[in-house]
């Protein structure tokens, strides 16, 4: 068997919007730049991923979680820095109208030029606030003035107090938080790898001065373990530490994770060493001491803080990268694995998303040989009994050899066939993606049988 993996990104869109995935946001009206929306089963596998991550830092007994809103004061985005600092230098070719920011100018004779047409007559560079504007009431002025939020971190920090009393928490502990942020991003680009509109899963922990490297170094460590539960091949991820001119001013250390798209390596995590900044900044502008008081060694401070912060339509897009495969099966594989797998040319050429079955947003698809009523209704039956338990799929259209090719293409871990053979022994077949090898399964074992091969991948 041959096996080539995504060379380019064209290709993941194109699978898609044709199974249900991703589509283009207003597409009806022409789309929106950069805007995306989640389909039926990308819905289903975002949300999966999203649980994935929560379990993973919520089921410790350090880490609680938060859900804050998306609009604040207007205050905290001052204190954050972000009304006078969250800004890109941005530019326009006078020849080809291209606007872009100044740091991505190619060079051309020592002269910064257009990217996108090599022309050097670029205006001089203006400042452009990355942050969405709105009104808060019936009047629109200065009073009024809201954001949107550009990153879901603030609202963990303005909260630290309540949920320290309100959970009893001593540190070092977490907070952990998924939802939606907003940046007017001025190059935004390579599908839904960087966006206007983007799910943050940030987790902010809380530790005693001097303790901070040492929680770091830990907090890395987690979090590549994570990548690993999650499938990822381990040679398409790599770290990659920020420099002295690339941190922060408020950053002892930063590390990414990276991933290797099909565009390059990119980042998908950082992880930074935030100091006191964040708390001392909102003590200083809301005029409020934040501090902790240690019990046990009757000391006041301001923590340190570890943050880890993913992208997570960055990370669902690395996933599908990743596990998205082109199978040519020799014709003995195509006859004699399965029954159904059609020798054709046709059905020798497979498309698989190899997803964990605890990202695939459908685990088990029932698949009824003929339209007769005794299957349909033998199906519908099955799907109903299945259904209390997984995610599942019914599907009835076409050929058994198409219908396997379809769920290979949306990672569907199993495939349930109900024959006419079903009618009389009382069994079904199940069907595996990844080796195509069936099982003969008595109907009162499906769940069980089930519940045995997705265990070890879902908890």
């Amino acid at each position: 068997m041959a096996i080539t993996k995504l060379k380019d990104l064209a290709t993941l869109v194109s699978l898609c919007k044709r199974r249900g995935y991703i589509f283009q946001s207003s597409e009806v009206y022409g789309g929106l730049n950069s805007c995306w929306d989640y389909g039926p089963l990308g819905a289903s596998f975002k949300y999966n991923v999203k649980m994935a991550w929560w379990k993973a830092m919520t089921r410790r007994e350090d880490v609680v979680g938060l859900d804050a809103a998306i609009l604040m004061h207007p205050k905290v985005w001052k204190a954050s820095g972000h009304v006078d600092g969250f800004s890109d230098p941005l530019v326009d070719c006078r020849s080809c109208k291209n606007r872009f920011r100044e740091d991505h100018a190619i060079q051309i004779k020592g002269q910064i030029a257009c990217p996108k047409c090599q022309s050097i007559d670029i205006t001089p560079p203006r400042n452009f606030n990355l942050m969405f504007k709105t009104y808060m009431g019936p009047i629109e002025d200065e009073s009024s003035v809201v954001y949107l939020r550009p990153e879901t971190a603030q609202g963990i920090f303005v909260n630290f107090e309540n949920v320290a009393s309100s959970m009893r928490k001593k540190i070092p502990f977490g907070v952990a938080q998924i939802g939606k942020s907003f940046r007017n991003e001025i190059t935004p680009g390579n599908f839904t790898f960087r966006t206007r509109e983007f799910e943050q899963m940030e987790m902010q922990y809380f530790v005693k001065p001097g303790t901070d490297m040492e929680w770091f170094e830990k907090w890395k460590s987690l979090r590549w373990n994570f990548y690993q539960h999650l499938g990822i091949e381990e040679s398409k991820l790599r770290f990659k530490e920020h420099g002295p001119t690339e941190l922060a001013h408020y950053a002892r250390a930063a590390f990414d994770v990276q991933y290797e798209f099909p565009f390059g390596w990119q980042e998908l995590e950082g992880i930074h060493n935030r100091s006191d900044f964040d708390l001392s900044q909102h003590a200083k502008f809301s005029g409020k001491k934040i501090e902790y008081f240690d019990e046990q060694s009757k000391e006041k401070f301001i923590p340190y803080v570890i943050e880890t912060a993913v992208g997570c339509d960055r990370l669902a897009l690395a996933l599908l990268c990743d596990s998205y495969r082109e199978e040519t099966l020799e014709s003995t594989e195509g006859s004699a694995v399965a029954e159904g797998e059609s020798s054709a040319q046709e059905q020798t050429q497979r498309v698989v998303l190899g997803l964990l079955p605890e990202l695939a947003p459908r685990k088990v698809a029932i698949l009824p040989l003929s339209k007769k009523e005794p299957l349909i209704e033998l199906s519908h039956r099955l799907f109903q009994q299945t259904s209390e338990n997984w995610d599942v799929e019914y599907d009835e259209s076409g050929s058994i050899g198409k219908r396997y090719r379809r769920q290979d293409e949306i990672g569907t871990p199993f495939c349930l066939t109900v024959d006419f053979q079903s009618l009389e022994d009382q069994k079904v077949t199940f069907r595996h993606r990844d080796t195509m090898k069936q099982d003969r399964v008595s109907l009162d074992q499906v769940n069980s049988y089930l519940s045995d091969k997705l265990k070890k991948f879902i908890s």
